[in-house]
């Protein structure tokens, strides 16, 4: 397993995951109650924030905008500008019984406890993983993760854009969610080329 060049991936077919329709961003405290009754039967989560970015040194980050859990079917994403957003986010993050699937998971959590009071339990890094697997030097981001593992190019486009501005973006829902998505069809993956290999004579 090779970390692909720039070049490679950029060959690659785009990575189409979650369709709007499958996508909910949670408002207010009847939506929140929708998501958590979908998220907390759910053994594992793809999982993903998003932060203003900061272009000036100096700057501190304002912390997450925006919150982000998938299954393999469905994504809620949680703005942290609605309170009730914030609470139903805390519960799966804080619960152990479900494990929370990411890129670069590190910075996310540091984020979440200095700036939301969040401390998440039961997390995996596949940017961690992964660079074991491949015996590389350097994390493995998403996009290069989901290369590895799907065959796909994730696209990237709405990462810079103001994830602090409101209402979001069609092109910002897409990126957040299937962020969180990508995540979980990685992990599902590995999991599966673990269990060929296992099996294999």
């Amino acid at each position: 397993m090779e970390r692909p060049t720039k070049e490679q991936i950029s060959a690659l077919p785009l990575y189409i995951g979650l369709g709007l329709s499958n996508i909910y961003i949670v408002e207010n405290e009847q939506q929140a109650m929708d998501a958590l009754h979908v998220l907390l039967t759910e053994s594992r989560l793809g999982f993903d924030t998003e932060s203003k970015p900061i272009f000036q040194k100096g700057q501190v980050s304002p912390g997450p905008s925006l919150i982000q859990l998938a299954t393999e079917t469905t994504a809620f994403l949680f703005p942290t500008r609605f309170p009730c957003a914030v609470a139903a986010a805390k519960q799966i993050l804080t619960n152990q019984n479900i494990k929370k699937i990411g890129f670069g998971i590190k910075d996310d959590n540091k984020e979440l406890r200095n700036k939301l009071n969040i401390d998440i339990t039961n997390t995996q890094d596949l940017s961690v993983t992964l660079k074991q697997l491949a015996g590389e030097k350097n994390s493995i981001g998403a996009r290069a993760a989901v290369a590895m593992m799907l065959g796909k190019r994730l696209g990237k486009g709405a990462q810079k854009s103001n994830w602090g501005a409101y209402p979001l973006k069609e092109n910002q829902i897409l990126y957040a969610a299937n962020d969180a998505h990508s995540a979980i069809c990685v992990e599902r993956a590995l999991v599966s080329s673990r269990s060929s290999s296992s099996s294999a004579p």
